[in-house]
C-alpha cells in the first residue's frame, strides 16, 4: 500500500535550499510520460516553477482510469508540496482520512497499536488534484495517447521525464545506459477495496487448508478501505487462484476474511493478481531522459513508499532543474539527493516483504511478540518507537517475553549450557594484528579489559589462530606455545578478577587460504612483501589473483590440523576462557570446506553439503571432546557467500543443525567474505534476517552480528526474537563502556549492567551545558 509505515522517514527535506543559484539554461520544452501521481506531480510544478515554458504530458489510459484505491502521504511528503505548490497542498489538505493505531489480527486475537499518525485519501481524487492544477497552469494533457519513443522525444524537447511505471518502456529502451534489475519475488497480491471504513491499519492472517494468507487494509475515504490479499505463489496455486478470472479468487478472499470485512464483498477496479517486482537502476538519467518514480525504482507496498517516493522525486527534480544552471547539472544533482533516501526505502521494503514472505515462519510465536515482530520487520520502527509511541503495548510485549520490571530487553540474562550471560550483549570478535609471534601483549590486556570492564555480558577475542601457518598475518594470536597461553591465562584472569559478570570467549581458526597476508591498515588481503608461509585449503584455489595458491589438504594433513585445533583447544580450557567459538566462516580454512565457491574436492569431504560438512564437523567433535563439559561452544558461520552458486539460507540451516546435533550451543550467524568477488547488500542489521531464520528453523540460539550499532537495535533484535544474543563490533571500537553507557542512557540500574566500583561516580551521563540560563515563567 502506498504511503508511509509507522516511524519511516527519509532524508526528504522540502526546506528552501541555501546558495541555489539560478538557473541559466532550462528546458523551455518539456515531454512528461506517464499520467500517474510522478508525471503529473512533475508537469504541474514545472508549469508552476516556468509559466512560459511548454510542458506537455502523454497518458495511454482516459482520463477516468486508474488503479488502487487509496494512498497514503507522509507529513515529509505533504511539506515538500507545500513548499513548491502551496495550491495542490491547500487542494489535498481537507481530503484525508486520518488514523493512528495498528491492529494486527493473528489466530483470532487483535493486537493493537497506537500513536502511529496516517493519513490517507482517494487515489482517484489525488490524480483529480493533480490534473486540475495541470490544466490551470496550461500543461498539455493528452489522454488515450500512446507517447511517442522517448529517444524521439528527446530529438524535439529539451527534458523528457519518465513516468511509466514498473514496466518503463523508456527504462527498457535506454537498459544498456541505465542497467536496470527487476527482481520478482515470491507472493502474489491484489489490489481492492470494501466498504467499510476500518480505524486502523489491520494486519489479519488466516491459516487455510493451502496455506498462509493474509490481508493488509487502510482506510481512505469515509466508508471505504483499500484492501491488499496476499500470499506465497504456492499457497495462491493450491488454492487454484491462478485461473484467468481473478473474480471467484476475490470473492472467496471475501469469504475467508469475513470477519474483517464486516461480511461485505471486495471491490475490484480492473484487479489482477500479480507478484511484486524491485526495481533497481543503476542510473536515473541518459542524456536529457529522465526516470521518476516506479520507472527508477519500486519499495514494497508493505511499507508504503509507492506513490511517497514518486512524489518527492517530482519535487527534487523540478527544485534541481530551477536551481541548477544546466539541465545535466539538474539531473545529477537530481539524483544525488534521492538516490540515498530511495536505497534506504528500498531496504526497508525488503526486509519488510521477506517477512510477509516467510510470515508462516513467525505465526507460532505468541501472540504479543509475533505483533511486535511485524511492526519492526523494516527495520525503521524499533522497540524506542514503540515505547514512545505506545508504552502499554510495548511494556506488555516485554512482560511477555520475560523482562523484569524497569529491565530492557537487552539487559535479560542468558543461559548457555553452564554459563549464565548477564546481559545479550557481545563484543564480537575483533582483529588487532597487535601480536608478536602469536603472543597477546598488553594491547590486547588494554582492549580486552575495557570492553569487559565496559558491561558487556561477553566478550570476545580475535581469532586466534591454531598453527603459525594458519594465522592470517604475522601480527595475529595464536594458543600453539605455552607462552601464548600463559599471556591469554593473564587477560583471562584479570576479566574474571576486575570485572565480575563478564564472561570472556576464545574463537580458535585457521585462515586457510586467506593467510599470509600484510597487517590490515597495510592492504587488506595483500601478500606479505617477503617472509611468505605456505598456504593449506580444501582446494588449491587462491582468494584472489594476487593471492598465493593454497596447497589441498591430504588425509594425513587433515588429521594434523585437526589435532592442532584440539591442542589449542585444551590450552584454552588451561587459561580459564568461558565459551570457545569454532570459526567456520568468512573464508578461512574450515568455511572453506562448507562452501561449493571453495571446495571442489572429489573425495569424501566435497560434493554434497553433508559431504562438505564432514571435516568442520570432525573438527568441532575433536574440540568439543577435550572443552569442559560445562563450558558452552558456539559456531560462526557464513549464511550466504553472497554469490551467484555459493552457500544460501537454506544451506545455512542445514549446516546450522549439523553443529547443533554435534551439541553447538549457539550459531554465530555471520555472512560473507567467502570470495573475494561477493556482492553484499549491506545496510542497518543487514544480516539478521539470516539469524533468526537460523534461529526459527534450526531450532538453535544464534547470535546476530553485522551494522548492529544502537541499544535500540539490541532490544529490538532480542525482543522481536530475531536473536538470542548481539555482537557488536565497531560500536565498542568507537566506546569501550558501550554497554554500561546503554544502560544509563536507558536509566538502567539492575544487575545486567554492573558498574564496577570505580567507575560507579560515573554511571550517570554528565551535564551536557549550562543550568543557569533563563527559563519563561521562572525568575532570572
Amino acid at each position: 500500500m502506498t504511503g508511509t509505515p509507522p516511524g519511516a522517514r527519509d532524508r526528504f527535506d522540502a526546506r528552501p535550499r541555501r546558495g541555489a543559484r539560478p538557473a541559466t539554461t532550462h528546458p523551455r520544452r518539456t515531454a512528461v510520460i506517464g499520467g500517474g501521481p510522478a508525471g503529473l506531480c512533475a508537469a504541474a510544478l514545472l508549469k508552476h516553477r516556468f509559466p512560459a515554458h511548454e510542458v506537455t504530458l502523454w497518458e495511454r489510459n482516459p482520463r477516468s482510469e486508474t488503479f488502487g484505491f487509496g494512498v497514503v502521504l507522509s507529513d515529509e511528503t505533504l511539506g515538500g508540496i507545500e513548499h513548491a505548490a502551496p495550491e495542490i497542498h491547500e487542494a489535498l489538505r481537507g481530503e484525508f482520512v486520518h488514523w493512528d493505531a495498528i491492529d494486527i489480527v493473528h489466530r483470532g486475537i487483535r493486537q493493537r497499536s497506537g500513536g502511529h499518525a496516517f493519513a490517507a485519501l482517494e487515489r482517484r481524487r489525488l490524480l483529480h488534484v493533480l490534473r486540475t492544477r495541470c490544466q490551470t497552469l496550461g500543461v498539455d494533457l493528452r489522454f488515450r495517447t500512446e507517447a511517442p519513443p522517448a529517444s524521439r522525444l528527446a530529438e524535439t524537447h529539451d527534458l523528457v521525464i519518465a513516468a511509466d511505471g514498473v514496466h518503463s518502456a523508456t527504462r527498457a529502451a535506454f537498459a544498456d545506459v541505465l542497467r536496470p534489475r527487476v527482481t520478482p519475488h515470491r507472493c502474489r497480491y491484489i489490489w481492492l477495496a470494501a466498504d467499510i471504513a476500518f480505524d486502523a491499519f489491520r494486519f489479519e492472517f488466516a491459516e487455510t487448508e493451502h496455506g498462509v494468507m493474509q490481508l493488509h487494509g487502510y482506510p481512505y475515504a469515509p466508508g471505504a478501505s483499500t484492501v491488499v490479499i496476499e500470499m506465497r505463489e504456492d499457497v495462491w496455486r493450491r488454492a487454484g487462484f491462478d485461473a484467468a478470472d481473478p473474480r471467484p479468487s476475490i470473492d472467496r478472499c471475501a469469504g475467508i476474511f469475513a470477519d474483517a470485512l464486516g461480511g461485505r464483498p471486495l471491490r475490484t477496479d480492473r484487479s489482477a493478481w500479480t507478484a511484486f517486482r524491485t526495481v533497481v537502476t543503476d542510473r536515473w538519467s541518459h542524456g536529457n531522459v529522465v526516470l521518476v518514480g516506479d520507472a527508477a525504482h519500486t519499495a514494497h507496498f508493505s511499507i508504503g513508499s509507492g506513490t511517497k517516493l514518486a512524489v518527492e522525486d517530482a519535487v527534487a527534480l523540478t527544485a534541481h532543474l530551477a536551481e541548477q544552471p544546466t539541465t545535466e547539472r539538474a539531473l545529477a544533482a537530481y539524483e544525488e539527493e534521492r538516490r540515498p533516501a530511495v536505497a534506504s526505502a528500498q531496504r526497508a521494503a525488503r526486509a519488510s516483504l521477506e517477512w510477509f514472505e516467510d510470515a508462516a515462519r513467525h505465526l507460532a510465536r505468541p501472540p504479543r511478540r509475533f505483533a511486535f515482530g511485524l511492526l519492526t520487520r523494516s527495520r525503521r520502527v524499533t522497540h524506542a518507537t514503540l515505547r514512545l509511541r505506545d508504552p502499554a503495548f510495548t511494556g506488555a510485549v516485554e512482560r511477555e517475553f520475560g523482562c523484569p520490571p524497569g529491565t530492557p530487553p537487552m539487559f535479560t540474562p542468558f543461559r548457555l549450557r553452564g554459563l549464565t550471560l548477564r546481559n545479550r550483549v557481545v563484543v564480537s570478535p575483533t582483529d588487532l594484528y597487535s601480536a608478536v609471534d602469536g603472543v597477546p601483549g598488553d594491547f590486547h590486556l588494554v582492549h580486552l579489559g575495557a570492553r569487559a570492564l565496559g558491561g558487556a555480558g561477553l566478550v570476545m577475542t580475535e581469532m586466534v589462530c591454531v598453527s603459525p601457518e594458519g594465522r592470517i598475518t604475522p601480527g595475529c594470536t595464536g594458543l600453539y606455545t605455552p607462552a601464548q597461553a600463559e599471556a591469554w591465562r593473564r587477560i583471562v584472569r584479570f576479566v574474571h578478577t576486575r570485572a565480575p559478570g563478564t564472561a570472556i570467549g576464545v574463537q580458535l581458526g585457521h585462515s586457510g587460504r586467506k593467510g599470509s597476508t600484510r597487517l590490515m591498515w597495510e592492504g587488506m588481503d595483500e601478500p606479505l612483501p617477503h617472509g611468505n608461509w605456505p598456504l593449506v585449503a580444501a582446494s588449491p584455489l587462491p582468494y584472489t589473483p594476487r593471492s598465493q595458491t593454497p596447497r589441498c589438504l591430504g588425509r594425513a594433513q587433515l588429521t594434523d590440523v585437526r589435532e592442532q585445533f584440539t591442542a589449542a583447544a585444551r590450552r584454552a580450557a588451561r587459561a580459564g576462557f568461558d565459551l570457545l567459538e569454532l570459526h567456520c566462516a568468512h573464508g578461512y580454512l574450515l568455511s572453506g570446506f562448507l562452501s561449493p565457491l571453495t571446495n571442489h574436492r572429489t573425495d569424501a569431504y566435497g560434493g554434497t553439503l553433508e559431504k562438505r560438512l564432514r571435516f568442520p564437523l570432525e573438527v568441532f567433535d575433536a574440540v568439543r571432546a577435550v572443552w569442559p563439559e560445562e563450558r558452552p561452544m558456539t559456531v560462526r558461520i557464513s549464511a550466504t557467500d553472497w554469490a551467484e552458486g555459493g552457500t544460501t539460507a537454506d544451506d545455512a540451516v542445514v549446516i546450522a543443525r549439523a553443529f547443533a546435533a554435534h551439541g553447538a550451543d549457539a550459531i554465530d550467524v555471520s555472512t560473507g567474505q567467502v570470495v573475494a568477488d561477493e556482492r553484499p547488500e549491506f545496510g542497518r542489521s543487514y544480516q539478521t534476517p539470516y539469524a533468526e531464520r537460523v534461529r526459527h528453523d534450526a531450532r538453535v540460539p544464534v547470535i546476530a552480528v553485522g551494522a548492529l550499532s544502537s541499544w535500540d537495535d539490541v532490544n529490538t533484535v532480542v525482543l522481536a526474537g530475531r536473536a538470542d544474543l548481539c555482537a557488536l563490533a565497531r560500536p565498542h571500537l568507537y566506546d569501550p563502556h558501550w554497554t554500561l553507557h546503554a544502560a544509563a542512557e536507558q536509566g538502567y540500574t539492575g544487575p545486567g549492567a554492573g558498574w564496577p566500583a570505580p567507575y560507579r561516580a560515573g554511571s550517570r551521563p554528565p551535564p551536557t551545558g549550562r543550568a543557569d540560563r533563563f527559563t519563561p515563567g521562572r525568575r532570572a
